[in-house]
């Protein structure tokens, strides 16, 4: 049971659960609600946001922006990812998405079109998201009588791949989706040989460059001592581990860290493969 702190409007009220204060949002939610109401789970939508980083105050202008199917339609893209095993989202997701897609609608209407420069690199490393992407477009369709570009998939994917990490700000997960094209692109001039895209070693590298930004940019690269991993790959793939090698010296001067020998070594395995498996030599 939660208990009504205010009501922000008929479909928003910020509530008590358990000590910690959140938003509820659910169609009527509120109506002829009164401080210290109590409310069943089962009237709630299920969408609980923590307002331990926006004020209510805030949330209340915001909300009373954008319509609440907004909201609902979020939910629902939210439920197509969870169903597809993307990871447990951040809950701000439902306030930067919903925002996003009454913006999305309103381009639309008003004959606007912004360019996703993005849109290859987010397609072809995190298909998952953009196939998300594409299904939302249709739902958007069915809802709002709207046919958004294709490109609108990579908009919507970028906040799904955005909401899995702990930042809050959109510029990481924009880094995140260059960070994996230039390392990939680096590794493909390197080689200086075709690249079977859909070959399940170049897969597995692409997801390994995946989890390896991911690991970057939250800080938790593995930085375990193994110095005799570290030389046998040089010994046995050195032209693998010289391409690792410069993707480390162009993170190491662009980010102005320094990337763990280990992490380099495991990227070395994969470029490895990727050299003496690929169905177009």
């Amino acid at each position: 049971m939660i208990f009504v702190k205010k009501v922000l409007n008929s479909s928003v009220v910020l509530v008590e659960k358990e000590g910690e204060e959140l938003i509820v949002l659910g169609r009527g939610i509120g109506y002829g609600k009164k401080i210290g109401d109590a409310i069943p789970d089962s009237d709630v939508d299920k969408i609980f946001l923590s307002i331990d980083t926006m004020k209510s105050s805030q949330f209340a202008e915001l909300i009373n922006e954008i319509p609440i199917r907004y909201f609902e339609m979020t939910k629902a893209i939210v439920t197509l990812a969870e169903s597809a095993s993307i990871k447990q989202m951040n809950t701000n997701i439902y306030l930067t998405l919903s925002d996003h897609l009454n913006f999305a609608v309103e381009r639309f209407e008003n004959g606007m079109n912004v360019i996703n420069r993005l849109q290859w690199e987010i397609e072809n490393y995190y298909p998952t998201e953009f196939e998300i992407g594409r299904q939302a477009i249709r739902l958007l369709s069915e809802e709002f009588d709207c046919l958004l570009p294709e490109e609108e998939a990579a908009n919507i994917a970028f906040h799904l791949i955005n909401a899995q990490t702990d930042m809050t700000t959109e510029s990481n997960g924009l880094e995140k989706a260059k960070l994996v094209g230039t390392i990939i692109n680096m590794v493909r001039y390197s080689l200086m040989k075709p690249l079977d895209a859909n070959s399940i070693h170049y897969s597995r590298f692409v997801t390994h460059v995946r989890y390896f930004v991911d690991r970057f940019f939250s800080n938790g690269l593995i930085d375990e001592k193994n110095d005799d991993f570290y030389r046998q790959m040089w010994s046995l793939y050195p032209i693998a581990m010289d391409v690792a090698t410069k993707v480390k010296a162009f993170i190491d001067q662009t980010y102005e860290t320094k990337i763990p020998e280990n992490e380099i070594a495991y990227l070395g395995v994969h470029i490895n493969r990727l050299m003496h498996h690929s169905s177009l030599d």
